[in-house]
């Protein structure tokens, strides 16, 4: 198992880390499952909070995994805030990605049980843009049937333009696929022991 530690939450994209370490972010629409397969990740079950209200995570929230760090960004779409706060947590979300030089991937969950939304879509771009490794974690594969789980995910990843070979379909619940999710992103740090 590995160690994970929570280092803060920051309200802007200009803050620092010591020692700098390469940096992967965690994005995906407002009650997607971050905090809980982040938790699922680090093999613990409150590191990261998670809350049955969509759109708690307001900051950047930093944990340091060793030879990287995890950031937790906001998640986009749903949240019961108002516009204006919308528009600054959509804004963190793009001046992250768009502007952070420590940042070398980017580990992108979508809910196998919706199709991708408008916001997912600009997030599409949004990466794209910024040429960055995506790994697509499909979340709650534990709500379907395997059959209908593999139909969702095929349908997901043709939406959103990206191959197979960059997904790993996961459930926080059961544990389902975290070790290859794990694999996966200390490969995007450049060490493949997790």
């Amino acid at each position: 198992m590995i160690a994970v530690s929570f280092v803060g939450s920051y309200p802007t994209v200009d803050f620092r880390l010591e020692p700098a370490r390469p940096e992967i972010c965690v994005l995906g629409r407002s009650n997607v499952g971050k905090s809980s397969l982040i938790n699922a990740f680090a093999g613990r079950k409150a590191l990261a909070r998670t809350s049955r209200t969509p759109g708690k995570t307001r900051l950047c929230n930093v944990f340091d995994a060793g030879v990287f760090y995890l950031v937790d960004l906001p998640g986009y779409g749903y949240a019961r805030i108002g516009r204006e706060e919308r528009r600054g947590l959509q804004r963190l979300i793009r001046d992250y990605v768009a502007e952070r030089e420590t940042l070398v991937g980017a580990v992108w969950l979508l809910d196998v049980r919706r199709d991708p939304s408008a916001h997912d879509l600009e997030i599409v771009e949004l990466l794209d843009r910024r040429a960055l490794p995506v790994l697509v974690a499909i979340t709650k594969a534990d709500k379907l049937g395997r059959g209908r789980r593999k139909q969702r995910t095929e349908a997901i990843l043709a939406a959103v333009g990206l191959p197979e070979d960059q997904c790993v379909v996961t459930s926080a619940r059961t544990g389902e696929g975290i070790d290859d999710l794990r694999d996966s992103i200390f490969a995007f740090a450049g060490d493949g022991d997790a």
